[in-house]
C-alpha cells in the first residue's frame, strides 16, 4: 500500500486502489495555516500536521516549508493530486498566519500567486482573494481547533500564496472568470479523486455563475479551441460569454436547467456533435464512439444511395464519413445538428432558454446548424 502525502494513508480509504487519490488547494492551505499558527503560538511546527477534511476523516501531511519571525509564522505544503492531471499538482502551498485583532476572527489574504476576484457571480465577491467557501472553513475549524488547545484566541489574519500560482493560473479560465493575479484555492471534500474532472465542471459552473451576474443573455459552450474560436467570431461574443464545456456538455446544460441564460448556443466539432445528435452527453472518446452505421441511416434518409451509405458505414472518423456524404452532394451537418439540438433541448427540460447548435469543421467552417429555438418546442 502506497503512504499518502506525509506518509500517512487516509483513514477510510481503499489500499492499493487503481488510481492514487490527491489532495486539493484547500486541504494543502489548511494543513500549512494549521502548521503556521501551532508555530506561531507554541514556538515549533507540527511535522506531520493533522487537518480534518469536511467528512471528518483525519489526514496529516508533512512540511515542504518553515519559517517563524516575530509576529508571523510561515508553512508550505507541496500538493499532490495523486494520478490526476492537475494543473497544481507537486506546486507549494504556502500559508503565513498574523495574529489578529481581539475579536477580528479568521481573516484571509491572497499572496503571491493566488488570485483576487474581480467579477461578480463567484462563490466570494469582487475584491475578495480566491480562496473558496469550503477552504475557508476549513481553514477557520483548524485554527479554532489549536487556538482551543493552547488555550488562546483564534483571532489571524491567513495570507495564502502558490509559488508560481501566476504563470500556472495562465494555464486556467481564471482570467476569462475574473480571477486575476493567480490561481483560486479550491476544494469541497479536500480530496481529489482522479480523472473526476472536478475542476473543469467546476468552471464551467463558474463561468456560468460570471455570466449571469454581469447580465449577459448569451453563453456558448464549446468542445475545443477551434469551435470556441469560431462560434466568438460567429456571434461576437466576449470572452466571459464562452464556456469551455470540452467533453461535458451534459453537465454545462444541466446546470443551465437550473441556472438559465435566455441564449445558449452549444459548438463543436463534427465528431464531438455527431456523438450528441447520437445521445452522449460525455463526449470524450472513453465512452464510446459516434456510431457511423446510424450515420449512414440518416445519410440515407436525406437521399444517399446504398454506396455512399456503405462509404458512410465504413469510414474512420466522423469527419471521414461526412466527406463522403458531401462529395455526393448530401448535406449531413444540419440534419445531425438539428439532432443535437433534440438531444440538448431534452435535457434542458423546462428552463426557459433558447438553444441553438453549431457545427463546424476542423478549419473552422460552418458545416452544419440548428437555428435558436425555445427549447419547450423539443419533441415530446
Amino acid at each position: 500500500m502506497t503512504p499518502g502525502p506525509g506518509g500517512v494513508i487516509p483513514v477510510g480509504v481503499e489500499t492499493d486502489p487503481p488510481l492514487r487519490r490527491g489532495w486539493t488547494t484547500g486541504a494543502c492551505a489548511t494543513a500549512a495555516a494549521k502548521a503556521a499558527f501551532t508555530a506561531l503560538v507554541a514556538g515549533a511546527f507540527p511535522d506531520p500536521v493533522e487537518i480534518g477534511l469536511p467528512s471528518g476523516q483525519r489526514v496529516a501531511f508533512a512540511l515542504a516549508k518553515e519559517a517563524l519571525t516575530d509576529g508571523a509564522a510561515t508553512a508550505g505544503v507541496v500538493k499532490d493530486a495523486g494520478d490526476d492531471p492537475d494543473v497544481t499538482h507537486g506546486a507549494l502551498v504556502l500559508a503565513t498566519v498574523r495574529k489578529g485583532e481581539p475579536g477580528s476572527g479568521v481573516r484571509f489574504r491572497a499572496g503571491a500567486g493566488v488570485g483576487t476576484v474581480t467579477l461578480p457571480g463567484l462563490p466570494c465577491p469582487p475584491g475578495e482573494p480566491a480562496i473558496n467557501p469550503v477552504p475557508r472553513r476549513m481553514m477557520a475549524a483548524a485554527i479554532a481547533e489549536v487556538a482551543t488547545s493552547h488555550g488562546v484566541p483564534g483571532d489571524v489574519e491567513i495570507e495564502v500564496a502558490v509559488a508560481g500560482g501566476e504563470e500556472l493560473a495562465r494555464k486556467t479560465l481564471n482570467g476569462r472568470l475574473g480571477i486575476l493575479g493567480g490561481l483560486s484555492i479550491l476544494g469541497t471534500t479536500g480530496i481529489v479523486v482522479p480523472y473526476s474532472c472536478s475542476a473543469w465542471i467546476h468552471s464551467i459552473h463558474r463561468g456560468i455563475d460570471v455570466a449571469r451576474a454581469t447580465g449577459l443573455q448569451h453563453v456558448a459552450g464549446a468542445t475545443g479551441r477551434t469551435s470556441e474560436a469560431a462560434v466568438q467570431k460567429l456571434h461576437r461574443l466576449p470572452e466571459t460569454a464562452l464556456i469551455d464545456m470540452g467533453d461535458f456538455v451534459g453537465g454545462m446544460l444541466k446546470y443551465l436547467r437550473l441556472h438559465p441564460v435566455p441564449r445558449v448556443t452549444i459548438a463543436g466539432g463534427i465528431g464531438k456533435l455527431t456523438k450528441l445528435s447520437q445521445g452522449f452527453l460525455d463526449l470524450h472518446s472513453k465512452r464510446g464512439h459516434a456510431d457511423l452505421a446510424a450515420l449512414a441511416e440518416v445519410a440515407g434518409a436525406l437521399g444517399a444511395n446504398t454506396g455512399v451509405q456503405a462509404h458512410v458505414a465504413g469510414s474512420n472518423t466522423a469527419a471521414e464519413a461526412f466527406a463522403h456524404a458531401a462529395t455526393a452532394n448530401i448535406a449531413l451537418g444540419d440534419r445531425v445538428a438539428a439532432l443535437a439540438w433534440e438531444r440538448a433541448a431534452a435535457v434542458l427540460t423546462g428552463a426557459d432558454v433558447a438553444l441553438e447548435v453549431v457545427m463546424f469543421d476542423a478549419a473552422g467552417m460552418l458545416v452544419g446548424r440548428a437555428p435558436f429555438r425555445p427549447v419547450h418546442e423539443a419533441a415530446p
